[in-house]
């Protein structure tokens, strides 16, 4: 972690974003400094919808004590299949000063967690800045999380640099098409295809400890979907062809129609297991060795 005068430095820069919002890729140029509303309906403070040790996710981030996870509300996506739609659609969650997050941070550091899982954090980038000041400050000293859905600004992530540890974007297509299609997110395959190449050049591959667990580096997680509408090919070769080979992947496959889903033939079942085994396939074939 940067210093505290760094981190100082960067919320700055960061807050003079949010006067024409810049801070995610989609710029909307609202000034949310001044309460304006741009497409994520973010405040000027963070919206924080629950925060606790989370033992559901990667091994490699949860370990005894769960992953240190704070469920950010409101979204820079509109995922018609999102399953946590209440806070990334309905804005569920209430806001919090700077102080206050860095507290809760703290907290979950107290409690034991391994990380902080900062859970949807492109449009609060300034004001996770700002509450890593008092934070580490206090003492904070674990790694920082960024779980993104890798609609992320280059500009953005630059700020980053050696603030967080580990990158965990979700790679949810790899075409433009279904990205404005099912995102509402424009260029969403070049985008994000940008952003892992900011991510990886900071952090590198996954790193782990003795424990086997996750002290930096890149994790990259992609959701299969049916019918192949994720883009499993056109993302596993981004990944073993322009990343690394040894980019740490999880190919998951929860998926089940939520939210809108239902409004879309196409996304109205859940993946086959044969879809998923396909996409696992896929992913070796490609050249990629560290699959979960």
């Amino acid at each position: 972690m940067v210093g505290v005068e760094q981190l100082q430095k960067k919320a700055g820069q960061a807050f003079k974003m949010l006067e024409r919002c810049s801070a995610c890729a989609r710029g909307c140029c609202v000034n949310r400094a001044a309460g304006e509303l741009g497409f994520c309906r973010a405040p000027r403070n963070a919206v924080v919808n629950s925060y606790g040790p989370h033992r559901g996710e990667e091994d490699v981030l949860t370990d005894s004590y769960g992953s240190g996870t704070i469920f950010l509300g409101h979204c820079n996506l509109a995922c018609v299949f999102c399953q946590n739609y209440e806070v990334s659609q309905q804005d569920e969650g209430w806001k919090v000063t700077a102080g206050e997050l860095a507290d809760i941070m703290l907290e979950l550091q107290e409690m034991g967690c391994h990380n902080i899982n900062l859970v949807s954090p492109s449009h609060f980038v300034p004001q996770i800045l700002e509450a890593l000041v008092p934070a580490v400050e206090d003492g904070l000293n674990i790694p920082i999380v960024y779980n993104t859905g890798g609609y992320d600004s280059l500009e953005t992530l630059q700020l980053l640099d050696g603030v967080v540890d580990i990158y965990m974007p979700d790679i949810k297509f790899g075409t433009n098409e279904a990205g404005e299609k099912y995102s509402s997110a424009p260029g969403y395959f070049d985008v994000v295809q940008k952003a892992v190449r900011e991510m990886h050049r900071q952090v590198g591959d996954l790193k782990v400890d003795e424990k086997g667990l996750a002290v930096k580096g890149l994790l990259v997680r992609h959701l299969v979907l049916p019918e192949n509408l994720a883009g499993t090919r056109e993302v596993m070769e981004f990944l073993a062809r322009e990343i690394s080979r040894d980019t740490y992947v999880n190919v998951m496959e929860q998926y089940f129609p939520s939210y809108r889903a239902g409004e879309y033939r196409e996304l109205n079942r859940c993946p086959t297991r044969g879809e998923f085994l396909d996409a696992l396939r896929i992913a070796r074939e490609s050249g990629l060795k560290r699959l979960v």
